[in-house]
């Protein structure tokens, strides 16, 4: 097999040897009926590592803030999320679509906060029949790689509080911010009354997603979660590998973040190209216009695949991308715009 530099996500991570072998070795059960160990172990750790009354496994971040979404609001009812936000543009359009939950798209910031003016602004009117029902406040973390300041999480929270709304996170990549922060999971989602947390991103999962919140709304999801199709079986033995990951590669996420640094560092060298400094796992690179097609194709020669055409590339670190890969896909492109 081709030993491709897979820059085109962290979702194309492959599950380690170890991470396998704790698969095999998983005790398992029907998890509709709630009896799978591995299941409930993972449930119920990162509920308490995050600080939540409950969990539930899921098979994808999508699924994970579509349940969210469709717990905390009904029919008519409205959430406030960002203009590009994953939740609204990248999703489907599931919250309208299967929970009849009406989107207010709000322009972000460029550090991915929601203007707390305007989210206030937004908010309608209590009672009045004209408007929707302004019921959730939905933020994503990391932003384009950039962790959310946290003391923005608590004044948007304080904000959501003084109008009844509740507060979603869309935790795709929650380790990464973390780490990059220097702080725990916990102090990020302690602001927040729902939180759902990727697993097969950054922490090299194969799949799987978990939504935490009170006991109530986890309940209420998990109905959902039945009626969207996705009750599990034996998933036991893929909640197992989400554990290892967990316990194994939380903490070198900073190898990701640092090798991030050093491909931004040698794609700054090369004078045509326009390369944002990155916080985390994500590199942005703009790129001369009329050049994407050419790169691309001379990249796969050199067996480096990317997303995209450009002119603004994103490439991701991770699990399988090593130093090698690194230096490689630099003087790649170093030859290529030579």
């Amino acid at each position: 097999m081709t030993d491709w530099v897979d820059l085109r996500s962290d979702t194309v991570t492959r599950p380690t040897d170890a991470m396998r072998e704790a698969g095999l070795r998983a005790p398992v059960g029907d998890d509709v009926f709630g009896d799978d160990p591995s299941v409930n172990a993972l449930q119920d750790r990162l509920a308490d590592d995050l600080g939540f009354e409950a969990g539930l496994f899921v098979p994808s971040g999508t699924q994970g803030n579509l349940l969210a979404l469709m717990a905390h609001c009904q029919r008519g009812d409205e959430y406030l999320v960002g203009m590009d936000a994953h939740t609204y543009k990248y999703e489907g359009g599931g919250a309208a679509v299967l929970g009849s939950i009406q989107p207010q798209p709000i322009v972000q910031a460029d550090d991915g906060t929601l203007p707390l003016d305007k989210v206030r602004g937004a908010i309608k009117p209590v009672g009045d029949p004209h408007f929707a029902r302004t019921r959730l406040l939905a933020l994503e973390n990391t932003w384009h790689g950039h962790p959310l300041p946290l003391p923005y999480l608590a004044q948007a929270g304080a904000l959501a509080r003084e109008h009844g709304l509740a507060y979603h996170l869309d935790g795709a990549r929650l380790f990464n911010a973390a780490v990059a922060g220097g702080v725990t999971a916990r102090e990020i989602a302690r602001h927040f009354d729902s939180v759902s947390v990727c697993l097969s991103k950054g922490l090299g999962a194969p799949v799987g997603s978990v939504l935490l919140g009170t006991q109530a709304l986890v309940g209420e999801a998990r109905r959902w979660r039945k009626v969207l199709g996705g009750g599990w079986r034996q998933a036991g033995l893929m909640a197992a590998m989400a554990n290892h990951a967990l316990d194994h590669h939380v903490a070198r996420l900073a190898d990701d973040h640092r090798r991030a640094r050093a491909l931004a560092d040698g794609l700054r060298a090369i004078p045509s190209l326009r390369v944002e400094t990155p916080e985390t796992n994500l590199v942005f690179v703009t790129i001369p216009d009329g050049t994407g097609d050419a790169l691309a194709e001379r990249l796969a020669r050199n067996d480096i695949r990317i997303a995209g055409r450009g002119p603004r590339l994103r490439l991701v670190t991770h699990l399988d991308i090593d130093d090698e890969g690194v230096a490689r896909t630099v003087d790649v492109f170093a030859d290529f715009f030579a």
